[in-house]
């Protein structure tokens, strides 16, 4: 069972674990792909959630309040020691849970292409997120997928 805080980011290991995820996207996206950073992470429209199992970090997630009213799924990452324990089903439902408290119409997310995004994809599409198009600023590529989970 885990444990979910609301994250001020402040944290060490909150920390290391958005640099991990940092680093992880940077070795898997093409050049000029965006990814938002620890101070993105900071702002007002952005909430983020941790999952710890006693004192360790086991998962991150962030949602960001779009300005047409819908959320966006941001910076979900799960400590490679706890994959496949539920933690980052934890964070999600915390986030799915918040939105629609929030009273958001939609959740959508955009991730990428090739094996290191199979899974993620997989575990979206378990929850209910389907493929569709472009939303906010994203350009769709032949990279790129775009996720959408109806909230109403």
């Amino acid at each position: 069972m885990f444990n979910v805080i609301e994250d001020d980011l402040t944290s060490t290991q909150s920390r290391e674990l958005i640099a991990f995820h940092l680093a992880g996207m940077s070795e898997s996206v093409p050049p000029g792909a965006v990814f938002l950073g620890l101070a993105d992470l900071q702002q007002p429209e952005v909430t983020v959630w941790s999952a710890w199992e006693d004192t360790r970090i086991a998962s991150i997630g962030a949602l960001k309040i779009l300005p047409d009213g819908t959320g966006e799924i941001k910076s979900m990452r799960t400590h490679p020691d706890f994959v496949g324990r539920g933690a980052g089903a934890t964070i999600l439902k915390t986030i799915i849970k918040a939105a629609t408290a929030r009273d958001l119409r939609r959740l959508s997310l955009e991730t990428g292409s090739g094996s290191a995004f199979e899974a993620p994809l997989a575990f979206y599409q378990k929850f209910g997120f389907k493929k569709g198009a472009s939303y906010s600023t994203y350009q769709q590529t032949e990279f790129n997928h775009f996720l959408h989970l109806d909230l109403s």
